[in-house]
């Protein structure tokens, strides 16, 4: 006889699967701290927009150092309630941190690289930029 396929051997193994790697559960840790971004290429440029929900422009620091531009952002919350005796209902506390680095060229400075943040977005514009050639100097060899 032939079933519906909902009612294979694994159809509870596959439904609770499936219930805890959608959006609402899915606690990969891969995804945990991450700053999702967005880098577009143009002629002169590239843009990266990276999204940083819940952190204010102040909690946001981002510095270039041996060619690496580093986005750090970190945060820190504490939420406490307490009723008209003193007690606490609820105590929440949260603190978190990422942090991110790209390769951007050592010929790259801070003052090259324009930054905006707004509605939980960073966007930065970085420069492409040719690498400065070295002048070849002459050297000339002692003939005896």
């Amino acid at each position: 006889m032939l079933l519906p396929s909902i009612f294979e051997n694994d159809f509870m193994d596959n439904f609770f699967d499936d219930v805890f790697t959608t959006p609402k559960f899915n606690f990969n840790q891969s995804s945990i701290g991450q700053m999702h971004t967005d880098v577009a290429e143009y002629d002169d440029r590239y843009e990266l927009d990276i999204e940083l929900p819940g952190f204010k422009k102040e909690d946001i620091k981002a510095d270039i150092k041996d060619g690496y531009l580093t986005i750090t952002a970190a945060t820190t919350s504490d939420n406490d309630e307490k009723d008209k005796n003193g007690k606490y209902i609820r105590r929440e506390r949260y603190t978190g941190h990422c942090q991110r680095s790209f390769f951007v060229g050592k010929n790259i400075t801070e003052e090259d690289i324009k930054a905006n943040f707004k509605d939980g977005i960073l966007k930065l514009a970085v420069p492409k930029k040719e690498p400065a050639k070295e002048v070849e100097e002459k050297k000339y060899i002692t003939i005896e």
